[in-house]
């Protein structure tokens, strides 16, 4: 046995493994904004990974050590621009919940995410793959918050039991959906919260709250 095998065995500790050059974190965010940017000029139909790599600056080798395929970087994009609707603060009232998280979906449909969405949801329509990751990214964390907010409210005794929280969360994403995807002109951000607000009164009453 040689000294450098002993000197494992005998308890020197592993030998260093070498590791490849860590990925650059800067450079995928480069790439995935690059991705949002050639979706909402070309479409999924007219998004190239060479486009991509080119407008971010980098070779198509640097891109495909990342992701391998084009489904698979638009997915990463989805996932990446996403709305933040994580778990709030309570903020007390269901009316002062609801009306921050109708706010939340607004903003997080106008702009980037916004852009992303209207690129993808025609194509979604006959992707499964892409359909399944756009409900994981944009429809699932909005039931998830609804539910909570309605459990919050149930336990403070303001409502009464909700049967279906998921189908109040599509009262949620559907006027949403149809006032900030599916209209011809986009919408700033202060226009989605004054939309948000006058959905307020409508989803309060569906779940038997007062405003």
């Amino acid at each position: 046995m040689s000294d450098a095998e002993g000197a494992g065995v005998l308890g020197a500790g592993p030998v260093p493994v070498r590791r490849g050059r860590p990925r650059d974190a800067a450079r995928d965010r480069a790439l995935l904004a690059a991705t949002l940017a050639v979706l909402a000029e070309s479409g999924y139909g007219g998004l190239t990974t060479a486009a991509v790599a080119a407008r971010a600056g980098v070779s198509t080798a640097t891109l495909y050590r990342r992701w391998s395929s084009k489904e698979d970087l638009v997915l990463a994009a989805a996932a990446a621009f996403t709305a933040d609707l994580e778990q709030r603060p309570d903020t007390g009232s269901l009316e002062g919940d609801l009306r921050i998280l109708l706010r939340d979906k607004a903003t997080g449909l106008t702009g980037e995410n916004g852009r992303l969405m209207r690129a993808l949801i025609g194509e979604a329509a006959h992707n499964v793959t892409l359909a399944e990751a756009l409900t994981g990214a944009f429809m699932t964390p909005v039931r998830d918050r609804v539910e909570e907010v309605v459990r919050r409210a149930v336990d403070r005794g303001e409502i009464a039991p909700v049967e279906d929280a998921g189908l109040v969360a599509d009262f949620v994403i559907g006027p949403m959906v149809s006032r900030l995807l599916l209209t011809a002109r986009p919408t700033e951000t202060a226009d989605a919260e004054t939309i948000a607000d006058r959905l307020l009164p409508f989803l309060l009453r569906a779940v038997g709250g007062r405003g």
